[in-house]
This record gives C-alpha cells, sequence and structure tokens, in this order.
C-alpha cells in the first residue's frame, strides 16, 4: 500500500505522513555479524498500547495511538492517530527464543539474534 500511495504528496499534502509515502511508525533497521536491530520511533504511545510478533520470518509492530481530545474540540491537526501496522521481513534467520525488546520513552527497540546458520551463511568479499 506504501508503494502504491508514494508521490501523492506532490498532488495531494494535507493527507499526511500515513498517505506521502512515509510509513509510520519511522523504523531504523541495523545488521550485524551475530543480530538484527530495529529501532522504531513511536511518540506519544505507552508500551501496553504496541504489539510485537515474531511469525515466519517477518517481524510485526502493530498497535493504536488514541487521540487526547474529541474531534469536536479539535480545529487543526498533522498528529498521527489510529491504528498502525509495519511488517518488516527478515533477510537472516533468527532466535526466536531469544528475541528481546525493550520500549523506552516513546521508542521501541528489538534485538534478534540470528541463528549460526544464518551467520556462517554471510561470506565477506575482499
Amino acid at each position: 500500500f506504501d508503494d502504491a500511495m508514494r508521490g501523492f504528496e506532490t498532488r495531494m499534502p494535507s493527507f499526511g505522513a500515513a498517505f506521502a509515502g512515509q510509513a509510520w511508525p519511522s523504523v531504523e533497521i541495523s545488521d550485524s555479524e551475530t543480530e538484527i536491530h530495529v529501532t522504531a520511533e513511536i511518540p506519544g504511545m505507552d508500551e501496553k498500547d504496541i504489539e510485537v510478533l515474531l511469525d515466519d520470518g517477518v517481524l510485526t509492530l502493530r498497535g493504536e495511538k488514541r487521540s487526547e481530545t474529541e474531534d469536536k474540540d479539535r480545529h487543526f491537526s498533522e498528529r498521527f492517530y489510529g491504528r498502525f501496522e509495519r511488517r518488516i521481513p527478515l533477510v537472516y534467520e533468527v532466535e526466536e527464543d531469544k528475541v528481546n525488546a525493550a520500549f523506552h520513552n516513546g521508542v521501541l527497540s528489538v534485538t534478534l539474534p540470528k541463528t549460526q546458520r544464518a551467520q556462517t551463511k554471510a561470506k565477506r568479499i575482499a
């Protein structure tokens, strides 16, 4: 869906980030020899409102950000409210029983240790 809507920001600027080709929440993914680390910025939410799932090689982050005010009180808003879901396909096999997630100050950090087999598959090219 994100790819299909990419480019709307130039034609329809009032749609906001979710329709401007930018997925929410914003994520950063790093890959070392032993683990994959995913960081997602999810400001204004509590840990209990976020669900982290790992199924069949796909990491899913989902939840719902609720508005603090009723619509009748809001005159203008560029903030995101509502349900969200980010699906991140993993290239390497991970040790599912050793996955660790932490949420602090609006930042979700997920550490996914690679299996021994995945670690030996990577070949360094000089």
